[in-house]
């Protein structure tokens, strides 16, 4: 009988210790993954620094970039990175206040089965090849119209308009019921509940969100090859016209024969990354602290 019964007490230690070395075995599997994904993207940063070093300098920020130049012409990307900002400013411009506005409607007023059906478009939206989107503007915009700015801007706005929905949504959806409820029962009207009580909380989340979205759009080559490839020598600021920007720079400058505009382009890859890698620590560190902020106005 004493036998039965230690070893009807031995079992479930022997299930625990498997439990422990099961649990152990999936950490470690974790860690090495999450290690496998680092060092590819350190391998990146190194490959692109190493080719892409040597040729940033004032150069390249200040002086144009001139197709088929003689030999000993100095040239930069200075249009590149002027057409760039121009056409991602824009397109921040046009996706951020629709995006801010979709997630209040479907977090805060939309019924159930709606909410539902906008969360669906999104993430297909989501999901569409950025080349299908530049030949729908292309077909929508360009055509009869011919390339510009605007239209490469249009086609960037939405791609980044279902990330800054879906990411506002996300943050909307943290901030405590107890506040909306605090300020219905005072009698405040509900859209007014929202502008001045859920809003401002969320106000980390938004910019978090748009900054990932800036840096998602920031390296697009596709649509601009269809909305705006087509450009004259020199830099211009008219988003009326057809502006060079940095991924279609470094498409055209990897085809080229010359060794120069192979530096060029590795050095305006690595200025991009850069901008990527920045941009993205810097979300993550304004999602922490809308983090702490909505957990300390919950408590």
């Amino acid at each position: 009988m004493s036998s039965v019964d230690l070893s009807a007490l031995q079992r479930p230690n022997d299930r625990l210790r498997r439990r422990r070395v099961v649990n152990r075995s999936m950490e470690l599997l974790a860690w090495l993954t999450a290690a496998i994904a680092v060092a590819f993207l350190g391998v990146i940063v190194w490959s692109v620094a190493r080719r892409g070093a040597g040729a940033v300098d004032l150069d390249l920020f200040t002086k144009p970039q001139v197709p088929y130049a003689p030999a000993g012409v100095e040239q930069g990307l200075a249009n590149a990175f002027a057409g760039s900002l121009v056409i991602v400013g824009i397109a921040a411009a046009m996706a951020l206040p629709f995006g801010i506005l979709v997630a209040i409607y479907v977090n805060e007023f939309a019924p159930r089965a709606i909410r539902s059906g906008v969360s669906l478009v999104l993430d297909v939206l989501n999901g569409i090849p950025a080349i299908v989107v530049g030949f729908f503007v292309y077909g929508l915009i360009v055509v009869g119209h011919g390339q510009s700015g605007l239209a490469a801007s249009f086609a960037l706005a939405v791609l980044m308009l279902p990330l800054v929905a879906r990411s506002t949504i996300e943050v909307l959806a943290l901030v405590p019921a107890s506040l909306r409820e605090a300020s219905l029962g005072l009698g405040v009207p509900r859209w007014r509940t929202t502008l001045a009580i859920v809003l401002p909380q969320t106000v980390g989340g938004i910019v978090t969100g748009t900054t990932l979205a800036v840096a998602r759009i920031a390296g697009e080559t596709a649509p601009l090859l269809v909305t705006s490839s087509l450009v004259t020598n020199g830099t211009s600021w008219n988003p009326l016209h057809a502006l060079q920007t940095v991924p279609v720079a470094i498409f055209e400058l990897t085809e080229s024969y010359e060794p120069a505009d192979h530096a060029r382009a590795w050095a305006a890859a690595l200025v991009l990354l850069l901008f990527v890698l920045f941009t993205s620590f810097a979300a993550r560190w304004a999602a922490t602290r809308s983090r702490r902020k909505l957990a300390r106005t919950g408590r």
